[in-house]
């Protein structure tokens, strides 16, 4: 329990990390929904592997090329009313897939859920560095990032289930169903530190003086903002990097159940049960090593840049497991190989979802998420697609893996000689 001036303070700030984790949660079961479905679709509608390639990575099209705008207008209106206004939409999106009555209507939803989402991840991020002091971010952080793995723990099996069971029209039923169900939540319970009555004044001095990120816009407006953003190779570190990331990230998210029935020849149900393996190990070690073990060495007086950068630049090496899958045949071996690589990169990846409330200019640091997610998520369309023709063109999963570890040897490089240290740049004259 943290203490400030003898006393212990109070947890409303812990109440908010866990429903914006929630809400990472309920945003991702919306996201892998179709990669369960796939090969009822797939069946249905008769696709070729391009095609489902092409089928997954709708979503990404969209999500991606609003990461920018949708940064900008998070740093103009604020977590309350954006997160508001996407929680409502992912619901929407989802319905209208349920309903669809072919494939070009899911492709359309898809591409809606795409706008939907698009500011989610950074809603979070950025509620949570005006929410939280800087001794607390890594953890705080990792709380909504690991929701994001831990999705594919029990969304998976879930939504698998409906499918198997209902069919795939009411796998995305119950999603639409979820998210309404958080949006009620979020318009209840969320509000910024500055308008939240419910936050005592003890808790309130213990997150400011502790370095949390100031409320407010930026000094110039954000069109000058994403300007100055864009001539700071610090920015492009992270934003190569975190795309390098993505690649590996979303190779496993759409094509893992898909891998596991056509490479290792298991039905939906079991390649669910299975997928769900890396997926809890990349939980895990998103919680305890890209998040408690962060704080736990900051806490005991480690170099605070020292300590992040390690554990940034060591999951992602972790991630190059990804060539063992390449070597074997063996499901047991293969997802093993997998787990290794994802549990490396989740370590790393609330490091990387911290750094836009550390490293960003006052008021940027909804800019500086949106443009490192634009990268993550360009990557999200394109290792979709670039899987799915290797396959068709290969008939095996072995180059889109090899593939992916190259691209991660790119990432590393970006991390080490490009983000430099981890502290703010300097605000913009």
């Amino acid at each position: 329990m943290a203490q400030l001036d003898g006393q212990q303070v109070p947890n409303r700030r812990w109440r908010i990390g866990g429903l914006l984790g929630v809400g990472v949660l309920i945003n991702y079961f919306d996201r892998i929904s179709l990669s369960v479905a796939a090969p009822q679709i797939q069946a249905e509608f008769h696709l070729s592997p391009e095609q489902i390639g092409l089928f997954l990575s709708a979503f990404f099209w969209t999500y991606a090329l609003l990461q920018v705008p949708a940064g900008m207008l998070l740093d103009r209106y604020g977590p309350t009313r954006i997160g508001r206004w996407g929680a409502a939409c992912w619901g929407i999106a989802s319905s209208i897939t349920a309903l669809a009555g072919g494939w070009a209507g899911i492709f359309g939803a898809r591409m809606l859920l795409g706008v939907a989402e698009a500011p989610g991840f950074m809603v979070s991020s950025k509620a949570t560095g005006y929410w939280f002091p800087r001794a607390e971010r890594a953890f705080a952080t990792a709380l909504f990032d690991a929701a994001a793995k831990f999705s594919n723990v029990i969304g998976v099996p879930l939504v698998a289930a409906v499918v198997v069971a209902f069919g795939w029209r009411w796998g995305f039923a119950v999603c639409a169903a979820l998210s309404f169900l958080y949006f009620i939540a979020f318009l209840v319970i969320y509000r910024n530190p500055s308008a939240d009555t419910a936050l005592s004044a003890l808790e309130r001095r213990y997150i400011v003086e502790g370095g949390a990120t100031p409320e407010g816009v930026p000094p110039g407006g954000t069109s000058g903002m994403l300007g100055y953003l864009l001539r700071q190779p610090k920015v492009w570190g992270l934003v190569i990097g975190f795309a390098a990331y993505g690649y590996s990230f979303y190779l496993f998210l759409t094509w893992l159940p898909g891998y596991l029935v056509q490479t290792m020849h298991m039905s939906i149900l079991k390649s669910a049960g299975y997928a769900a393996i890396p997926w809890m190990v990349a939980t895990l070690t998103d919680l305890f090593v890209g998040g408690w073990l962060i704080d736990h060495l900051i806490a005991k007086g480690h170099p605070e840049s020292k300590v992040r950068k390690t554990v940034l630049v060591c999951g992602m090496v972790l991630g190059l497991a990804v060539f063992g899958a390449t070597q074997t045949t063996d499901p047991v071996w293969a997802i093993v190989w997998i787990s290794i690589a994802l549990g490396g990169l989740a370590a790393a990846a609330p490091v990387g979802w911290s750094l836009p409330s550390l490293i960003a200019p006052t008021g940027g640091v909804g800019t500086v998420g949106g443009l490192m997610n634009f990268g993550n998520n360009l990557m999200g369309a394109a290792a979709p697609i670039a899987t799915g023709f290797i396959v068709g063109a290969t008939g095996s999963f072995g180059n889109a893996f090899l593939l992916a570890g190259l691209i991660l040897l790119v990432g590393i490089v970006a991390f080490v000689f490009m983000l430099g240290r981890i502290e703010p740049i300097p605000d913009p004259r």
